[in-house]
């Protein structure tokens, strides 16, 4: 573990998102007043590695990683996706300006399209990257769906649209999958279930991730290294590498032991 600063690099790996130096700025809705939310803030992500990122409310996860998304952009300092330094101006379709980067997407909401089939959602993904959309069936056929291919999102329950979106995200073939709160609206059963199948995926093929989770639990189990945010601005108040092979048990006492590390940590 290290504290109270950006975490040491690892040598045995390759980068593949860092931010250095990253300062954001937001005029607060409340006050009116300028909230400095980063400055100076470096982290590194490298290829293969999930990381999760911890931290209260307030403390910048989501704009964190709103901005490796390319939906926010840095007042100040970089953010280089694979040694390619993303440029001012709007995010492109892939969610980086100027870049081939690929990234899967799943938020806190499935945001699934009502009035298109859970099978037209997933094409309508792998139509916007370029991919061939008969690889819809098989992305359901991922995340237990398939059966439920021709249905509409609205007669799904929860867990089954929050899937589907795991499925759409997937489906690309994404470089770089971010995941924000991906699980916190679903009840605890459920979320499980569904972190069982994200660690499958991760398994079958490893990708560089980012997570933003309030659940210590949810990080240790799913994570290669958490990241505690404190702060405002935001700091790197500790990080942990666990050390534990996939897959993982939920009911691991290792997996415990980190996340009460981890909880002492945002203590």
């Amino acid at each position: 573990m290290t504290t109270n600063g950006a975490p040491a690099e690892d040598a045995g790996q390759r980068p593949y998102a860092v931010l250095d130096g990253v300062g954001k700025e937001f005029t607060s809705a409340r006050t009116g007043e300028r909230e400095t939310v980063f400055d100076g803030f470096s982290l590194t992500l490298h290829h293969g590695e999930l990381v999760a990122v911890v931290g209260a409310s307030g403390t910048g996860k989501t704009t964190l990683l709103h901005l490796v998304a390319g939906l926010e952009h840095p007042d100040t300092g970089r953010i280089t996706l694979d040694d390619e330094t993303r440029t001012d101006g709007p995010a492109g379709p892939s969610g980086t300006e100027g870049t081939g980067h690929r990234l899967g997407v799943v938020f806190q909401q499935p945001r699934l399209l009502d009035w298109l089939s859970v099978r037209r959602n997933v094409e309508l993904a792998l139509t916007s990257a370029g991919l061939d959309p008969a690889g819809a069936s098989q992305a359901l056929a991922d995340v237990g769906l398939a059966q439920y291919a021709d249905r509409y999102p609205s007669v799904l329950s929860g867990g089954q649209r929050q899937r589907a979106a795991v499925a759409r995200a997937f489906a690309v073939q994404p470089e770089l999958v971010l995941l924000d709160e991906p699980f916190s609206a679903l009840d605890q059963l459920t979320a499980r279930r569904l972190r069982l199948l994200l660690q499958d995926l991760w398994t079958a093929r490893p990708r560089t991730g980012l997570l933003v989770t309030h659940n210590p639990l949810e990080a240790a189990f799913l994570a290669d290294r958490v990241i505690v945010l404190d702060g405002r601005p935001a700091r790197v108040h500790a990080e942990f590498a666990i050390g534990l092979p996939r897959p993982r048990a939920p009911e691991d006492p290792r997996v415990f032991d980190h996340q009460t590390e981890i909880l002492a940590a945002l203590g």
